[in-house]
């Protein structure tokens, strides 16, 4: 009977929680800056029920999906986002929200919202400006055009997801007017890495930043249904080694 319980207690103490692995490569305090306009609470997700070709708009051919339960919460995901779009590393620039709950135990403890990308976005349909707009250059993505951008902030309320995936944020290149954000897959980076730059056919800051490969990139259409078509097991064998469910 010792054996046993002895046994059961050293498992225990070889699985490694996301809080030890990030006191053991180095933690991120996450902290949310002012001059960012996002929802409020909206409750649980709606679904987006699309027909073939959604509203009229083409297909994006790019798409990020996530693994909450691989994600550590380092935020690295949100710099390298903010950096490549803004010149600047800042969490309320990102367009992409690692969300962290201290009260929650794993795996509710953490989780990655993205863009969708969606084949039939709500964001669109409400903009007065017709500044939402995808991007044949680019592989169709839904893109903002902050020219027309009044930012009056109607596609983040229409976002049916919490936290709403557009922003409205102060812009420098537009004297300080605010102007709405969301994930264009980097394809109109000014300050990416890589020559060819992003979009679907080139490389996403936050894929390629994520210390753990928790955010992937799909030319596939995810599910628009619920959460399952974008929040995916990335996690093999290994992560089990690390006490990690790998189903």
């Amino acid at each position: 009977m010792n054996d046993r319980v002895d046994k059961k207690r050293k498992d225990r103490e070889k699985e490694i929680s996301r809080r030890d692995f990030l006191k053991y490569t180095g933690t991120v305090v996450l902290v949310v800056g002012s001059g960012c306009y996002v929802a409020a609470d909206k409750g649980s997700p709606k679904l987006i029920k699309v027909k073939e070709g959604g509203a009229g708009l083409p297909a994006s051919e790019g798409y990020i999906l996530v693994d909450i339960k691989k994600c550590q919460g380092c935020t690295s995901c949100m710099l390298a986002c903010s950096l490549v779009h803004e010149g600047v590393e800042s969490h309320s620039l990102s367009r992409i929200q690692v969300i962290q709950n201290s009260f929650e135990s794993f795996p509710d403890d953490v989780t990655i919202e993205q863009c969708r990308q969606c084949v039939d976005p709500a964001c669109f349909k409400v903009c007065p400006e017709d500044a939402l707009k995808t991007n044949a250059k680019y592989g169709n993505v839904r893109m903002v055009d902050r020219d027309k951008c009044t930012g009056c902030g109607e596609c983040v309320e229409a976002c049916p997801y919490t936290p709403s995936r557009p922003i409205v944020v102060s812009d420098e290149d537009y004297k300080g007017d605010m102007k709405s954000r969301k994930c264009d897959l980097c394809a109109n980076t000014p300050y990416h890495w890589d020559q060819a730059g992003g979009g679907p056919n080139g490389k996403q800051a936050c894929v390629e930043v994520c210390p753990v490969g928790a955010i992937k990139f799909t030319k596939e259409i995810p599910a628009q249904e619920g959460d399952d078509g974008y929040k995916v097991n990335l996690r093999d064998r290994n992560w089990r080694r690390l006490g990690y469910p790998i189903s």
